[in-house]
């Protein structure tokens, strides 16, 4: 069984320089944003002396350095393939999200005991107002900034990235639960809100550690792509098969930005190899035109290995 391989450069099998500077610098604007913000929700809780603020608060601390662990995977990341790690570096964005589920949980558990501790203690009434509002206003960064991660990081396939700004996210939410819940505390005298909210802040971060962790490991065991994007790879795959007589055994499977994709493309058994070569740069130049990053490997194989009955037209999968 014959087999090709696309051969191509360092610069057209990674992400345009200019994508990758631009990754690296939102991933470096994180820590400093991710600073600012915390340093405002300390003032809030010590404005304050809230211990549902305070929650909010080393939340935040996690956030910081959960960007540091994304900064530093997403340069590994982008180095290119070596002789040690000939597929690349793109997994190393997984271990990071790995890690900051690993550290939300940490501060989840954080908060449980602050809420032990200080349970009882209540909360100074005396500036309320400009500590919420101090909060109020990191967590309008906060959505912003996460917003921003989240779409970047989808457009430029950052697992890490990704991960960040749903977990800034879900820091938002979390905001704007503890301070509804605050003024409702503030204004009806129920001091007992303030540890209830802690709690179901370090319930809500709990879930989310878990969610992190778990579609980070989804990653490391070499998803596949999903449905819709799995039958768009079979019609570019169709759409440019002129010449073959059947496609079967397609298999996907996604390592950070990069996407691979395996199959085998059944020719006459008289076609010289040259002839099938044609088919399948053709194959693989429309891959990559489509998808970024994508790296194919076609199993070149004579008509007595094809699984469809004879006579069967167009070049159907399977």
């Amino acid at each position: 069984m014959a087999q090709t391989e696309t051969q191509t450069s360092t610069a057209a099998r990674s992400q345009p320089s200019s994508a990758k500077r631009r990754v690296a610098k939102l991933a470096f604007w994180s820590i400093i944003i991710g600073a600012a913000v915390m340093g405002l929700k300390f003032v809030a809780w010590w404005l304050t002396g809230s211990v549902a603020l305070y929650s909010d608060a080393l939340e935040s601390i996690v956030n910081v350095v959960a960007a540091m662990a994304a900064f530093w995977a997403i340069k590994v990341s982008h180095k290119p393939a070596d002789h040690d790690h000939q597929y690349g570096h793109h997994k190393a964005e997984y271990f990071s999200a790995v890690l900051e589920g690993v550290l939300i949980i940490v501060a989840a558990l954080l908060i449980l005991f602050e809420v032990w501790r200080s349970w009882g203690v209540p909360m100074n009434t005396e500036e309320p107002w400009l500590g919420l509002g101090i909060n109020g206003f990191a967590a309008v960064i906060n959505a912003f900034w996460a917003g921003m991660l989240i779409r970047v990081g989808r457009a430029e396939r950052s697992p890490a990235m990704v991960a960040d700004g749903h977990h800034i996210m879900t820091d938002v939410v979390t905001s704007v639960g503890v301070l509804a819940g605050l003024v409702g505390a503030i204004v009806t005298g129920w001091s007992i809100l303030d540890p209830v909210l802690a709690v179901i802040v370090a319930l809500n971060i709990l879930w989310q550690g878990w969610h992190v962790i778990s579609s980070s490991m989804n990653g490391l065991m070499d998803r596949a792509v999903e449905l819709d994007e799995h039958m768009r790879i079979r019609d570019i795959i169709s759409a440019n098969s002129k010449g073959a007589i059947e496609v079967h055994d397609l298999k996907t499977r996604i390592a950070g930005r990069a996407t691979f994709i395996e199959f085998h493309l059944v020719v006459d058994a008289d076609m010289s190899v040259g002839e099938s070569h044609v088919i399948c740069d053709r194959i693989e130049d429309a891959l990559r035109e489509e998808i970024p990053s994508v790296r194919v490997i076609i199993h070149v194989e004579p008509d007595d290995e094809a699984k469809l009955p004879k006579g069967t037209v167009a070049v159907p999968f399977a």
